[in-house]
């Protein structure tokens, strides 16, 4: 993802992705951000309904995100803490990914044999 995109969402979650500055030892947030700028969106959605359910449920321990990736051509959330409903949540995410370009954000579909990535058809074109 583009820093500037990263950053954005770092600022506006700062207690999801409180992981981001630590060492490699520690996280794999260090790494930052690791898919394409088309699930922006998706992301920022799901840190957006975690937040506020975290906030609204006092029993809930706060969600921090440990890596967030793409793998098999879909959105990878993985974190600490949470419960069934941000369980739910993030399954949520996760598939919708797999029906949104990971470019442009536009409706696409799982493409590829042994390297997947879900890509719209003009997206696919380009590769």
């Amino acid at each position: 993802m583009k820093q500037e995109l990263q950053e954005i969402l770092y600022t506006k979650y700062k207690l999801i992705f409180k992981q981001k500055d630590l060492s490699m030892r520690q996280t794999c947030m260090c790494w930052g951000i690791e898919h394409d700028d088309g699930w922006f969106h998706i992301l920022d959605v799901l840190c957006h309904q975690i937040q506020q359910h975290v906030d609204q449920r006092k029993d809930v321990v706060q969600v921090e995100a440990t890596q967030v990736k793409e793998k098999f051509g879909s959105l990878r959330f993985y974190y600490n803490a949470g419960d069934n409903y941000v369980e739910g949540l993030v399954d949520m995410a996760e598939a919708l990914s797999s029906r949104t370009c990971e470019i442009c954000g536009n409706p696409g579909k799982i493409c590829g044999i042994g390297w997947y990535k879900t890509l719209c058809d003009e997206c696919e074109g380009k590769k």
